[in-house]
């Protein structure tokens, strides 16, 4: 009779056995530390659907080219379905469930609602999550930049266009917040930088004609 096969060792230290064996590990998810058992081959999007019951973040394709699944992994963007749990222990995930402030909605969760940037909802979680992410990164980003971030999350409902004025509404209702909370010199040097950045992506613009 033929040995049956051994199943690989593996090289990652969660995991020195067999890959069906589970380990513990710990992370952070929406604020508060979690520690779960969990196997070798358990996605962070199983991780957290199945396990921790958020379940915001959606299987849309399970190849990472939709967009659905996304989170936030240490502040960045990541899809949940091509990332390993153990791979975020001793991390910070945030999902769509962490932004709200009880039945506060965040700002870019408001915006989507009121300007009807959502229908089904099902690729929402991750156009919000990417959105934050961008925010973060560049508080006033054009329309342009606007349509970048989002490539990689895709709705079959929309047109985009209420998706992207939604963004831009919480980057402009952002930068009037943040220069009220300037001092009146400082809000009129950051007013002038800006100008001149508009001026000169327009010049840029016009001459690329």
């Amino acid at each position: 009779m033929q040995e049956a096969q051994k199943l690989p060792e593996s090289k990652n230290v969660l995991f020195p056995g067999p890959q069906s064996v589970r380990r513990e590990i710990t992370l952070k998810v929406n604020g508060d530390w979690r520690r779960v058992s969990v196997k070798a081959k358990c996605t962070l999007l199983e991780l957290l659907r199945q396990d921790l019951g958020l379940t915001g973040a959606k299987c849309g394709c399970n190849t990472g080219d939709c967009g659905a699944c996304t989170v936030l992994l240490d502040g960045k963007t990541i899809n949940s379905c091509l990332v390993l749990a153990w791979d975020a222990h001793g991390r910070e995930v945030v999902t769509i469930e962490g932004l709200s402030n009880g039945i506060e909605l965040h700002p870019l969760q408001r915006a989507f609602v009121e300007l009807g940037a959502l229908q089904c909802g099902f690729c929402t979680p991750g156009m919000v999550l990417t959105s934050k992410a961008l925010l973060d990164e560049n508080p006033l980003p054009s329309e342009e930049e606007v349509r970048d971030a989002l490539a990689g999350n895709l709705c079959r409902c929309t047109g985009y266009q209420k998706i992207i004025e939604a963004v831009l509404r919480v980057a402009a209702e952002n930068a009037k917040a943040a220069e009220r909370a300037m001092p009146a010199e400082t809000a009129e040097t950051a007013k002038t930088a800006e100008t001149a950045k508009t001026a000169e992506t327009a010049k840029t613009a016009e001459t690329a004609k």
